[in-house]
């Protein structure tokens, strides 16, 4: 088939390698705009632009989509479908409807669960013991269209963000190209989402990274692995803001934020609202993460110290 596929991040790159894999025609590639990063601020083009520049396919790269010329030169490709996974903007109506077959989308839920910018991390932030990638076709909605195939996979007890991401950009990759082999032969009917079951996944904002110990071991410790690795939690101790990469659910109890004893293999213990959370990887700033055990050998939390939420 004849596509244009519009995608940003990793999780984006994987499906355009396959689907570039599968021998379709790749007549266009839109992603964000390069943005600026590092010190010097230096634009860098997203993982779905150095990819698609690498293959020599013509990239397109819109801060917005609404102007009548940008809908017109998409309509000038003259498409039977468009692939989009974590584009980052919103399509209009006339870009919906220019290729032949419409827009699918790779969703990284299993809707109607979980709609929205966030699906990954506020599945694990819920405590969901599954999830997966959903194959829909767009509409106007926000991932509001009818489904085409579907694949669920557990969320594990130590399973993060960026565990989850890559897998799911595996399986995505691999259902996308099989929907539209199903769609080449006419042998893929749209599903209607279910009416019951849906979620909203909203946005992170940063400041949801900041640790509040008066909440229980368990829901902090889906914290941490959902917001692994942006943005990250933390919390602060003699005027440090120290991040907090990997923990795990503990037996103790005290009041919140203060100090236990450490474990048997060293890394401290720390009271939640109810339960107990041991900290495992930690980084101070300007530092790399170091094991609990060898951060206490040079930041010393004696049992009692309290720590802060900011």
């Amino acid at each position: 088939m004849r596509l244009a596929f519009m995608g940003t991040p990793p999780f984006a790159a994987k499906a355009l390698e396959a689907l570039i894999g599968a021998g379709h025609e790749i007549a266009a590639v839109y992603s964000q705009p390069p943005r600026p990063a590092g010190r010097g601020h230096k634009l860098v083009p997203s993982a779905v632009q150095k990819l698609a520049e690498s293959q020599g396919f013509i990239v397109r790269t819109p801060a917005k989509l609404k102007a009548a010329e940008e809908q017109e030169l998409f309509a000038a490709l003259n498409l039977d479908l468009a692939v989009v996974a974590a584009y980052g903007l919103i399509l209009p109506q006339a870009i919906l409807d220019a290729p032949r077959l419409g827009c699918l989308n790779i969703h990284a839920s299993l809707l109607p669960r979980w709609r929205g910018a966030a699906p990954i991390q506020r599945a694990i932030l819920a405590g969901d013991t599954e999830t997966g990638v959903t194959i829909m076709r767009m509409d106007a909605g926000l991932d509001t269209g009818p489904m085409l195939l579907k694949q669920a996979v557990p969320i594990g007890r130590w399973t993060t963000t960026s565990m989850l991401t890559d897998l799911l950009a595996d399986i995505g990759s691999e259902l996308v190209v099989e929907a539209i082999s199903r769609l080449e032969q006419g042998k893929l009917p749209d599903v209607p989402q279910p009416k019951e079951g849906i979620t909203y996944a909203a946005k992170l904002d940063r400041t949801e990274g900041q640790i509040d110990w008066c909440l229980p071991a368990a829901e902090l410790d889906r914290r941490v692995r959902a917001l692994n690795p942006w943005p990250g939690t933390f919390f602060t101790i003699g005027g440090e803001r120290i991040k907090l990469l990997e923990a795990s659910v503990s037996v103790g109890e005290g009041p919140a934020g203060n100090m236990l004893y450490p474990a048997e293999d060293g890394n401290p213990i720390v009271a939640c609202g109810t339960g107990a959370l041991k900290l495992i990887t930690l980084q101070r700033p300007s530092r790399s993460g170091q094991d609990g055990a060898s951060f206490l050998r040079g930041f010393a939390l004696p049992p009692g110290t309290q720590l802060g939420n900011a």
